[in-house]
């Protein structure tokens, strides 16, 4: 469900306003294996950042470095202009929420959000007040004498996202905080954080694997692999414009379709195609077409065949065969009905496309 702002969250959206965060140059080695490679990350006051990539890209130790959860190798770590690489975590100014609730089971839902301002002695009676104003943000005014064995998934996670914030932080990280939770709710969640976010103007980071997680939510995505920062930009632009094959074919779908290089253009059945990124040397390629980019036109000059076809609600996904052995997954209107073994004809919409060297 979506929550109304409700005028207990005004008063605790009186919290300091976000703060710059920033990563410079940052190194972390494991063993000899190098987990942050030198990144660089810029967070603007109030920004809403995501940290994208596969398992093993860096994200996570990125987020647990800038916590003091994890020690450096190299470069500095800034809260507003402070390198606080030598700061204790619990001197950060931060709130933290993780995959796993940890919530403490023999404690009642409003104890477990007071407990962060319990270790900070505040008085008991603003400790109950600003732990009723932070359940009830996130929607559970009416859960504060509940154990955490007496809510969902969901509603627990709402309590760790309450308990995070009650100590009215400065910057919030959150890493994979949606992933132990079923479809429908981590879609209602997210939204909620995004809103709560909004309200408050926490400086945010947030973990994790789900592409369409961090582009439904974040100002920018920091598309991450082996332990470096691939591209960042907004969701528009990383999808339309990737400036590397491995972020064209992270976020999104992408058909991989043999090509050849001239003069800055790619030439796919038939289409001569602009490329997107930097230059690159003439020669065999792999261009990565989105499925939308492919049309189906009876006056196409791509002849193929239908082997699957899945409704997907206010879509339709298709994969067929070309001639030439090639799969392609076409992305179009649910009108257009096809069915395993038409024949029928394609073409390319014409926009630019990222590019790999031929494997």
């Amino acid at each position: 469900m979506t929550i109304a702002p409700t005028s207990s969250a005004s008063r605790t959206a009186d919290a300091r306003a976000g703060a710059t965060v920033e990563l410079i140059d940052v190194v972390k080695d494991y063993s000899g294996q190098r987990a942050l490679d030198a990144i660089g990350l810029s967070v603007a006051p109030g920004e809403f950042v995501a940290l994208l990539g596969p398992s093993g890209c860096g994200k996570t130790t990125a987020l647990r470095s800038l916590a003091g959860l994890e020690s450096i190798d190299g470069g500095e770590i800034r809260i507003d202009g402070k390198n606080v690489v030598s700061t204790p975590t619990n001197k950060r100014d931060l709130g933290m929420v993780f995959q796993s609730y940890s919530l403490f089971p023999h404690m009642t839902t409003l104890e477990n959000v007071e407990f962060g301002l319990r270790m900070r002695r505040v008085a008991a009676d603003e400790r109950r007040t600003r732990a009723l104003e932070a359940l009830e943000m996130v929607g559970l005014g009416t859960f504060a004498s509940r154990f955490a064995h007496q809510l969902s998934g969901g509603q627990q996670q709402r309590v760790a996202l309450a308990r995070a914030l009650v100590t009215r932080p400065r910057v919030l990280l959150l890493d994979e905080p949606l992933s132990a939770l079923d479809a429908k709710v981590r879609v209602q969640l997210r939204e909620e954080i995004r809103r709560i976010q909004t309200d408050l103007g926490i400086t945010t980071l947030f973990v994790t694997h789900d592409q369409e997680e961090a582009l439904a939510v974040a100002d920018r995505v920091a598309v991450m692999r082996e332990g470096k920062i691939e591209q960042i930009g907004t969701p528009e632009e990383l999808y339309t414009t990737p400036a590397t094959p491995f972020v064209a074919n992270f976020v999104g779908l992408s058909n991989r379709l043999d090509a050849v290089l001239t003069d800055g253009s790619v030439a796919v059945h038939g289409a001569t195609l602009a490329v997107l990124g930097a230059p690159q040397p003439d020669g065999p390629v792999t261009a990565f077409v989105r499925p939308e980019d492919i049309v189906i036109d009876p006056a196409g000059t791509i002849d193929a065949t239908v082997l699957t076809s899945s409704f997907l609600g206010s879509l339709r996904r298709t994969v067929v065969a070309t001639a030439d052995g090639s799969h392609l997954s076409v992305q179009h209107d649910v009108s257009e009905r096809t069915q395993p073994g038409d024949t029928i004809r394609l073409r390319l919409r014409g926009n630019a496309v990222a590019v790999s060297a031929r494997e």
